[in-house]
């Protein structure tokens, strides 16, 4: 990811992902926003590996509040808003544009809810919506995973693949987090013990 993001530094408009938006490269808010989110995720990404672990949050608390903080208004304040902006300009028409609206909106709508959750001091649903929000954010990620297995063992034109891949990107992620959050529920496991990974 990260060296995919290195790439579009110089800020070139045929570089990468802009080869495909040669017909929006012009229109300045899809540009911000373009460029907004390829150098802003990294930092929720990141920030996800260091919220579920335990040992960070036992020893230190404030590390844990700071990178969530940093997590939140990366989420909130600047890749919301940039990935809706995206979203509507998406290739793979109705079908991938509806499943990135959707996937920013439960993006936006999880990672609001775990932190009016924390100041309601209901830590147990704070934790399960951060899940659901790290799981969306890890979306960067399987999305591009999922062209490459679908790739390996079928050839689908790319304007499908894309119709397809909009939706792999994100759904499977969100349906693992809800099996994990309810596998914990079953089993009873406190919240300074629940292990994710």
């Amino acid at each position: 990811m990260l060296r995919g993001i290195v790439r579009y530094y110089p800020m070139q408009d045929n570089i990468g992902f802009l080869q495909f938006k040669q017909d929006y490269v012009h229109i300045i808010q899809w540009k911000i926003a373009f460029y907004t989110h390829v150098f802003t995720i990294i930092f929720a990404l990141l920030a996800g590996f260091t919220q579920f672990s335990n040992y960070i949050l036992k020893q230190y608390r404030a590390v844990h509040r700071l990178v969530g903080k940093l997590y939140v208004y990366d989420i909130l304040f600047l890749n919301f808003p940039a990935a809706m902006i995206m979203a509507i300009y998406a290739n793979g028409q109705l079908p991938a544009k509806t499943a990135f609206v959707v996937l920013d909106c439960l993006w936006f709508w999880f990672t609001y809810k775990a932190v009016a959750e924390v100041k309601r001091k209901n830590i147990k649903a704070h934790r399960q919506y951060m899940i659901r929000s790290y799981a969306l954010t890890l979306s960067a990620v399987t999305l591009r995973l999922w062209k490459i297995i679908i790739l390996a063992f079928v050839y689908i034109d790319p304007l499908h693949l894309y119709m397809i891949d909009a939706w792999m990107g994100f759904v499977p992620n969100l349906l693992f987090a809800e099996w994990l959050i309810r596998r914990n529920k079953k089993q009873g496991t406190p919240y300074r013990s629940i292990r994710i990974l």
